[in-house]
């Protein structure tokens, strides 16, 4: 080897080994500002529910306190912002007021399992705890402040619960939670389940074993940019989607990876397209789409029939799952699809919205939704006892 080559080779050697020293004082510096970035989460937690805890004690002083307690909150804001500066309006003590009614049950729960402690054990003293204590803190307070603000925000006691689980699992940005309630993740989840799964949703959050915990009705494809009433075809749809697909993917939900777009087969001479075939990594199978600007028809199912039969006998492995057929289509009629379909086939159908839904609407049919399977239930749960007699 030339001396240049040994004078190259010394230098590249000294160069890694520079960058690794660098790389390894940049991780200690990002792991120092996450763990401080969460020990002040910690600590807003910490404080608020315990600012919380103090007012609701103080509001349920006696009859003698029911006057004083009306103007409570105005006079320590007023009280804490002389002494102590900003971050405590009338607002954030109703906060945290709201805060401590919300979670106490649930964390007074946990800590007498993680600690066999019941009474007025002060949460603040995990802050300073040199034990096993301290280590709960983690486990009570699993987001930040700014999450539990938005999540208090949600009346609905099983939705709260729902987004919460979410937020922890995925490890979702204040941003991401705002944007998955706002587009109504839990109704489109729960609207698209029995009632029995949507319990699940509230206890375990979105756990993705099998082919219909997929489903969203109806997808929101709002990050298209696309007008709702303006002209468009099937393939500006797809266009606009392929544009989008990382986001498109993320609205489908867990566990997608792309494969391929318009994808060709043949079949006894015939050629057909695919408009998106995709991979589920959590189902481990294949997830063909096809997209259906307007209403759907038996024709249409019977087509993504065929691509999910030729998929499964001609592309899959043995150890893959059977392949899901998925069509997202402008309007679908239920009783269309569970006609045209055998029982048990891998296929479904959503519709897609252009521009975030009502809220209130999705929340009301849920509501309707839940009455008339509860009313079925107990007309069957009659029936079968009048069988019995």
């Amino acid at each position: 080897m030339s001396e240049q080559n040994k004078k190259l080779n010394t230098a590249c050697s000294e160069l890694k080994n520079h960058l690794t020293f660098f790389d390894n004082v940049a991780s200690i510096i990002e792991n120092a500002r996450k763990f401080v970035g969460r020990t002040a989460d910690l600590t807003l937690c910490v404080t608020y529910y315990e600012i919380g805890r103090m007012i609701v004690e103080e509001e349920q002083g006696g009859k003698a306190r029911a006057e004083y307690g009306k103007s409570l909150l105005k006079e320590l804001s007023i009280f804490l912002k002389s002494r102590i500066g900003k971050g405590f309006s009338e607002s954030n003590l109703r906060n945290a007021r709201k805060f401590y009614q919300i979670y106490s049950p649930s964390i007074q729960q946990l800590m007498t399992a993680k600690l066999g402690e019941v009474g007025k054990f002060e949460i603040q003293q995990l802050l300073t705890a040199k034990s096993r204590k301290s280590q709960l803190l983690t486990d009570l307070f699993k987001i930040s402040w700014t999450h539990y603000v938005v999540l208090m925000r949600i009346e609905n006691d099983a939705e709260r619960s729902f987004y919460e689980l979410e937020a922890v699992k995925n490890q979702w940005s204040v941003e991401d939670l705002k944007r998955q309630f706002s587009t109504s993740l839990y109704e489109r989840l729960a609207l698209s389940r029995d009632k029995n799964e949507v319990m699940r949703l509230a206890n375990e959050g979105l756990t993705v074993k099998k082919p219909s915990d997929l489903l969203k009705n109806p997808l929101v494809l709002d990050f298209l940019d696309m007008e709702e009433h303006t002209a468009y075809s099937e393939t500006d749809l797809e266009e606009a989607i392929i544009s989008k697909l990382q986001q498109f993917l993320l609205e489908l939900g867990k566990g997608f990876l792309f494969e391929a777009r318009q994808k060709r087969f043949t079949f006894q001479e015939k050629h057909f397209k695919v408009d998106l075939v995709t991979y589920n990594r959590l189902l481990k199978c294949y997830v063909v789409i096809d997209f259906k600007k307007d209403e759907l028809t038996h024709q249409d199912l019977g087509q993504m029939q065929m691509y999910v039969h030729y998929f499964d006998r001609h592309v899959k492995t043995e150890e893959e799952n059977p392949t899901v057929g998925i069509l997202i289509c402008g309007k679908k009629d239920d009783a269309i699809v569970e006609l045209t379909l055998p029982e048990g086939e891998n296929i479904y159908a959503s519709e897609y919205s252009l521009y975030l839904p009502d809220k209130s609407l999705l929340q009301s049919k849920l509501a309707q939704w839940i009455e008339e399977f509860e009313a079925v239930q107990t007309i069957l749960k009659i029936a079968k006892g009048g069988d019995d007699e």
